[in-house]
């Protein structure tokens, strides 16, 4: 499959924010936003004025971007999220949340998406108990992942699940750290979802 194979830094800064594509190096002064706070390119430095489609593509790339997806993947979800009933800005989120390389992500076991994915494709985690290595695999309530046993001692992964133990689990996840898995406890409404994006934004351009 395609996967985007550039640098990462540069997708933060083409959006003007920090996307945490990289972990924790994110939180610290190598963040290469923190040193150029301007999009990549030679006209990167040029102001622009901004249009309402331009506000709505950059949306759209960001919470692409952040997740981990080509078009074509984003654009079946947003398909998928229109047709069901509710508002299609939470569906769209909920169903790139419950996608099992974020889920990963979310329950502690990588530091970042990317890092999660590669996990998962590698086979390193069984869902109620059968092994599963596709990504985008969509879990569903009460589902369980867990570290398969041959990677529990692999020393970031237990980094990782510190971290996460110290900063706090989300309210729809349920993390048994010494045993290496986590149980999703319910489907996140809009307010549960960690995400600083303007869903509406995105549904407003697709809808053209």
């Amino acid at each position: 499959m395609a996967r985007y194979r550039d640098a990462l830094c540069k997708l933060c800064r083409r959006e003007g924010e920090k996307l945490f594509l990289k972990g924790d190096r994110c939180q610290t002064d190598k963040c290469a936003i923190e040193r150029r706070k301007y999009p990549p390119g030679q006209h990167g430095q040029r102001r622009a004025k901004i249009s309402d489609y331009a506000l709505q593509l950059r949306e759209k790339q960001k919470v692409k971007r952040i997740y981990g997806l080509l078009e074509s993947q984003f654009r079946k979800y947003y398909k998928e999220a229109e047709q069901k009933r509710g508002l299609t800005g939470e569906k769209l989120l909920q169903f790139l949340e419950l996608r099992l390389d974020n889920m990963v992500y979310r329950m502690g076991f990588a530091s970042n998406r990317n890092q999660a994915r590669q996990m998962v494709g590698h086979g390193y985690f069984v869902v109620n108990n059968r092994r599963l290595n596709i990504p985008s695999s969509r879990l569903k309530v009460g589902d369980v992942v867990q570290l398969v046993e041959d990677k529990q001692k692999l020393s970031y992964i237990q980094e990782n699940l510190t971290k996460i133990s110290h900063k706090g689990i989300l309210a729809w996840i349920e993390l048994d750290s010494s045993a290496f898995k986590a149980k999703l406890l319910h489907i996140p409404v809009r307010d549960e979802i960690p995400l600083a994006a303007k869903e509406q934004l995105i549904i407003e351009l697709y809808s053209k």
